[in-house]
Formats: C-alpha cells, sequence, structure tokens
C-alpha cells in the first residue's frame, strides 16, 4: 500500500508556475497522451474499465463504463464535455485543479477524446470564476502553439479541437442535460432522460459529460497502469480523491487522500477543530448530501462507506461545522439557496423548495409550531423523488437529516415561542 498521503492529482501544485506547459512538461506532462494515441480507442476504455475509476463529480458511475456507451460508428459527430461548473456548496477542488495544473486536464481530455472518437471537447466552466477561464484558456494556447491541439496531434493524424465555454452563472447547470443546454445557448434547464446524452447530447449527437477530476485522472491511469490505481481506495472506490474541508477547522483547504479515508483522518490533516471547540455535525460531499455527526468519525468516506452510513460522498465538500452553530439555522441557509437555484421548471422542486424556505424562516425567527416539523417531513416526501432531476432530492437532504439528528433543535424553536405565548396570555389575562 502507497503512503497514503502521496501527492498524485496534486503532485504539480506547488511546483513553480505550475500552470506553464514548460513545468508540465519536465513533470511527465503529455506523455500519456502520446501513449493514447499509440493505442486503439477499444484499448484504452478497457484499461479504464480495469482501474475502476468512478465519476469524480458525485454520482459515481464507472468512467470506463460511461466512455464504452458511445457509438463506434462516427456517422454523427462524437462530444466530449467536461463539467467544470462546480456550484455545489463546499465543493473548491475543480477550480484549484485547473487553477495549478490546468494542462493535467487537457491531456487528460486528449486521452478521453481518442478514447470515444471525439474530435471536439468543450469545458464548461462556471461563469463567475474568471481567473480559472483566463488560465484554462491561455493553457489551450499553449497547448494549441505546440501542436498538442489541433490538426494531426503528435503525427497521429488524429484531430481535436477544444473549446473553453464561459457558462452564464446557474447551480443547475451543474446537472449534464442542463449543462449541455445552456453550452447549445438555451436556458440551462434539465432534460427528459431517455434519450441519455451518450445517443443525443450536445447538438442532438452522441456525447459523454465527465467531471474535471475524473477527466484529470486519466493520464495517471495511462502512464502508471489500472493495477497502480487500484492500489490506492478500496475496492469497489479505487484511486486518489482531492477532499475540499471547509468550516470549523484550523487549516481549511484541500487534501488528496484515497478513497475510503475518514474525517478523523481528514481532520487530523486538517490540523483539527478550530479553537478547539467539538464537532458537531458535517457532511460528506456538500450540503445537498445528508448531514453526518461526530457518531460518524470513523465513516469511510468512498461512495459505498458514505452510502451505507446513510448519506452520499457526493463531490467529497467536507463541511465541518462546531457547537456553536444552530442545525435549524445552517438547514435554512441551505435550502433559501436551493429555492434561489430551483430552475422552475417542476412543481415539486419550485413549490417545495419556496414552502420549506418560508416554515424555516418562520421556525428560526421564533414564530414556528411542533406542526411544522411534520410539515417540513411531509413537503420533502412530496419532493423526493418526484422533482424532474437530482436538485429537488438535494435540497430536502438538509432538511430530513437535521431532523432526524437534531429533531430536539426544531422542537426547542417551538417551545420558545409556545412559551412566548404562553406568557403573552398571562399578562393579558392580569389586565
Amino acid at each position: 500500500m502507497p503512503d497514503p498521503i502521496t501527492p498524485v492529482l496534486t503532485k504539480r501544485w506547488l511546483s513553480p508556475e505550475s500552470w506553464r506547459i514548460e513545468t508540465y512538461e519536465q513533470l511527465e506532462g503529455y506523455t500519456a497522451a502520446r501513449k493514447a494515441l499509440a493505442a486503439t480507442p477499444e484499448q484504452l476504455v478497457a484499461v479504464v474499465k480495469d482501474s475502476g475509476l468512478r465519476g469524480r463529480g458525485g454520482a459515481g458511475f464507472p468512467a470506463g463504463v460511461k466512455w464504452s456507451f458511445m457509438p463506434p460508428n462516427e456517422d454523427k459527430p462524437h462530444y466530449l464535455v467536461i463539467n467544470a461548473d462546480e456550484g455545489e456548496p463546499g465543493t473548491c477542488k475543480d477550480i484549484p485543479l485547473m487553477m495549478a495544473d490546468p494542462h493535467s486536464l487537457i491531456e487528460g481530455c486528449i486521452i478521453a477524446s481518442y478514447a470515444m472518437r471525439s474530435h471536439h471537447c468543450f469545458i464548461y466552466v462556471r461563469g463567475e470564476a474568471l481567473h480559472c477561464i483566463r488560465r484554462l484558456n491561455a493553457a489551450t494556447r499553449e497547448a494549441y502553439r505546440k501542436g498538442y491541439l489541433g490538426k494531426n496531434i503528435f503525427g497521429t493524424g488524429y484531430d481535436l479541437e477544444l473549446t473553453v465555454h464561459a457558462g452564464a452563472g446557474a447551480y443547475i447547470c451543474g446537472e449534464e442535460t442542463a449543462l449541455l443546454d445552456s453550452l447549445e445557448g438555451r436556458r440551462g434547464q434539465p432534460r427528459l432522460k431517455p434519450p441519455f446524452p451518450a445517443a443525443a447530447g450536445l447538438y442532438a449527437a452522441p456525447t459523454t459529460v465527465n467531471n474535471v477530476e475524473t477527466i484529470a485522472s486519466a493520464p495517471y491511469i495511462v502512464n502508471a497502469g489500472s493495477a497502480w490505481f487500484r492500489e490506492m481506495g478500496r475496492e469497489k472506490s479505487p484511486g486518489p480523491k482531492i477532499y475540499s474541508i471547509s468550516g470549523h477547522v484550523e487549516k481549511p483547504g484541500q487534501y488528496e487522500c484515497p478513497l475510503g479515508t475518514t474525517l478523523r483522518e481528514l481532520l487530523e490533516l486538517a490540523g483539527g477543530m478550530k479553537d478547539g471547540i467539538p464537532l458537531k455535525f458535517w457532511t460528506p460531499g456538500g450540503s445537498s448530501t445528508p448531514m453526518f455527526t461526530a457518531e460518524h468519525l470513523d465513516t469511510p468516506l468512498d461512495f459505498e462507506g458514505a452510502a451505507e452510513a446513510g448519506s452520499m460522498l457526493g463531490t467529497t465538500a467536507v463541511q465541518v461545522f462546531n457547537e456553536t452553530v444552530s442545525v435549524p439555522w445552517a438547514v435554512m441557509k441551505w435550502t433559501q439557496f436551493y429555492e434561489h437555484e430551483s430552475c422552475g421548471k417542476c412543481t415539486p422542486c419550485r413549490e417545495g423548495t419556496y414552502w420549506l424556505t418560508q416554515i424555516l424562516e418562520r421556525m428560526v425567527e421564533g414564530h414556528g409550531t411542533a406542526e411544522d416539523i411534520d410539515t417540513l417531513l411531509d413537503v420533502c416526501d412530496n419532493i423526493l423523488g418526484r422533482s424532474f432531476c437530482a436538485l429537488g432530492d438535494g435540497a430536502v437532504s438538509p432538511i430530513t437529516s437535521g431532523i432526524k439528528y437534531f429533531r430536539d433543535e426544531f422542537l426547542a424553536l417551538c417551545r420558545q415561542q409556545q412559551g412566548s405565548a404562553t406568557a403573552h396570555e398571562l399578562v393579558g389575562a392580569q389586565a
């Protein structure tokens, strides 16, 4: 077993001017692309399948299987689209990767595009991340000047165009079909599936949408092999992962560890809880994943471990909260975000998030009732599994898990309100 903190994806981040193509080439840059283009697309898909690489954007779908869905014929153009929208609260892994090491993503795009017989790749970046867009554009220009993009790459006869696209700033565009609509110039709203993108995606042509971290892992797998990749992580969730740790820790930031690392280990890397105030609750993969408590410190943070404990790995956006934070207040702030970001296409999400926000705001202001808790859970039940995309499911996760673990805090708000009402009644009676 290799050293659990030996960097793979982040190994170039601290190199001087790590974003330059000269630095990248000094550190094995573009060797994997040359090796990949000497193989066949089928061989590359097989290597990625054997590695067990799973999508790093949240769903954890096997990347090699996803690549294999692309049709072998080229009756229509094939497209590879990189989801670099990264709008999930607490998530901050893709933007640092693109800032510090953009050429690892570009090399991964070459490898994945070739494997799926695509000749045009798009990187869809969240529009607010201007610094990231500029750096990606600069790296793309460097790659074109070197002949690593464009016509006849490495003299192999393979052509690839790469376009960096700035999104218009909407959380819903992190959903792959809404992203495709936005990329086509329309309002970002999820599409009905089927058809799936592999059959009819961008411009109604076969398309694969992958996360930045997923594609940036491809060069390492091609160079070192699938067996090496499987030495890290766990059997069903192999490989390294960038964990974004924020909140009440001494050293928030990005920490690369094998999949299956626990929060106890991550807290040790992050210097422990800030000011020594004990942990109260945390999210394993952003606000759309059900929260955990201090009882889950040793839960393996991989796709199976998180699910078995009642949550999801998500984007590994670990948000840590100490005992000073009110759970109903935190849940209210997250729900306000989901209400604001709902695209409005489906009634359960559009109306449900609105009413959830109204109830939570009233409770936090001290005007709630015990019945409000049952109403919250009832509304959540009518959203879960009934919304057009996963935004609705994500919106109810903080509420249902918050009530599950901290029902007393919600009840305390109601008792406080009832106590005030009783006091007012007594004053009125005395008058």
